[in-house]
């Protein structure tokens, strides 16, 4: 049986020169304003983000950009492209992929039994739940596919 952790060092392994995303964290200051940092960078498989030595579980997923001079018809708008814009603030290039809000899982518990983000073991079987109304799949199959799409 392969453990989560097995299969995350596998994946890593196939990933290897495979493009990546950046991570990054909210920071504000009196001086600088709210902005979003780079704190790091992952290969982004789906509800996962695989880092050299950790799994993420994704949350929010932007492009860095100037929001330019627009009319907005929808708040949503406007604070989309506010996030986008302080990513831009933060460091971050024109264009490239950020991700904010991310959780570490805890793999370990999940091959102990329990689960952490969207994994858990089910029937001694490492699973992930690639969506909140989806059910679980297998992780090995999951990141298959994944690392597939990901290197093209």
């Amino acid at each position: 049986m392969d453990t989560a952790a097995d299969l995350m060092d596998a994946a890593r392994a196939a990933l290897a020169g495979a493009p990546r995303e950046g991570l990054g964290e909210e920071r504000e200051s009196r001086w600088r304003g709210r902005r979003i940092v780079r704190v790091g960078e992952a290969w982004h498989l789906g509800v996962l983000l695989l880092t050299g030595t950790r799994a993420l579980a994704t949350a929010e997923v932007l492009r860095a950009a100037d929001p330019g001079r627009r009319g907005y018809t929808a708040e949503s708008a406007r604070e989309r492209a506010a996030r986008r814009q302080e990513a831009l603030r933060g460091g971050f290039a024109a264009g490239e992929v950020v991700h904010v809000g991310w959780t570490v899982i805890d793999v370990d518990a999940v091959d102990a039994g329990g689960s952490s983000g969207p994994l858990a073991l089910l029937d001694g079987v490492p699973q992930v739940r690639w969506s909140t109304a989806g059910g679980y799949m297998p992780l090995a199959a999951y990141l298959d596919e994944r690392i597939d799409l990901l290197r093209g």
